[in-house]
């Protein structure tokens, strides 16, 4: 009972939503980099929603069923082919031995996520399935998947179709707005400073993966070079020397030691990771009030496996 990947992609490996209270050991977070895919495709399936499942960030990737299954693919948009047959995103599919899944060119966003009905049988290394290639952890031999990898699953039970309703599904467009809460070191920026940060719009670079994003724009300047090292929070904005602001995300580094102005609020840090190149970013200030009510509400929408107004049953 399993799933094979059949041909050799650039970057698969699996994630599930990460690894915590380990960072007093060095050990990253992790997980996986858009939170509310991650969680669709587990409402769809009525799995569990720590469960584990493969976050594809490339174009052409193949994988061919060796047991009845259902699954579902969400995420960015892309082409994506049941026995060369077109499917859409957002619903699940029940598949049998021998079929073929595809996944071609990626239209949109960065990141998919391909899940199965209760997910693979993969153990975990501290308390998590997630993979992090840079500390060797996780997934499969702690490593992006590659060519011949077998992914083990139960066996399959019968669930209901189930697709998102198109509103909620994501698009990925060119102009975000972040929200974010000022830390306790944005006095160390002047005040003129904070509002060119809050005024001015950025770029997305090349410069962006798992680990973190760089923006391009207008220098925030900062009146310390640098800090003592200290723990970075999910979403943390650094100033480095250059002034350009990075981002950083669910593969960071457990210490840093550049000011930060804030913090991103993690549920817009999942719009972030979904962004290309060149996407128009601007900042906007929220209170800690207002962060913690968003946060609540967007985990709250999650909290029943059978009770989501979001998704609707295929009649």
């Amino acid at each position: 009972m399993s799933l094979e990947l059949i041909n050799n992609p650039f970057f698969v490996t699996l994630q599930d939503r990460g690894r915590f209270s380990y960072s007093h050991l060095g050990v990253t977070n992790s997980g996986v980099m858009d939170e509310y895919a991650y969680f669709i495709a587990n409402k769809l399936l009525e799995n569990s929603l720590d469960t584990n499942v493969l976050e594809i960030g490339c174009s052409n990737v193949i994988f061919k069923v060796h047991k009845n299954t259902t699954l579902c693919l969400t995420g960015a948009d892309c082409e994506f082919f049941i026995n060369d047959e077109k499917k859409e995103l957002w619903q699940n599919y029940e598949v049998k031995k021998n079929d073929i899944i595809k996944i071609g060119k990626i239209l949109s966003g960065n990141w998919l996520y391909l899940a199965v009905l209760d997910g693979f049988l993969i153990k975990k290394e501290f308390g998590s399935n997630s993979t992090t290639v840079k500390e060797n952890l996780g997934g499969i031999d702690g490593n992006r998947l590659k060519k011949g990898d077998i992914l083990a699953f139960k066996k399959s039970r019968e669930i209901n179709k189930k697709f998102l309703k198109k509103e909620f599904i994501s698009k990925y467009e060119e102009n975000l707005t972040l929200r974010v809460l000022l830390s306790y070191q944005h006095e160390n920026f002047p005040k003129e400073e904070i509002k060119k940060f809050f005024s001015s719009t950025y770029m997305v670079t090349k410069d962006f993966n798992r680990m973190g994003c760089k923006l391009q724009g207008k220098p925030i300047n900062c009146d310390i070079n640098g800090i003592i090292s200290e723990g970075i929070s999910f979403g943390a904005i650094q100033s480095p020397k250059d002034g350009q602001p990075i981002v950083l995300l669910k593969e960071r580094q457990t210490l840093g030691g550049y000011p930060k102005i804030g913090t991103v609020l993690n549920v817009d840090c999942f719009k972030l990771s979904q962004a290309k190149v060149n996407t128009k970013i601007r900042f906007q200030e929220i209170s800690y009030k207002e962060a913690l009510e968003k946060t609540r509400e967007f985990y709250a929408s999650f909290s029943f496996v059978n009770n989501l107004s979001k998704i609707s049953l295929d009649s």
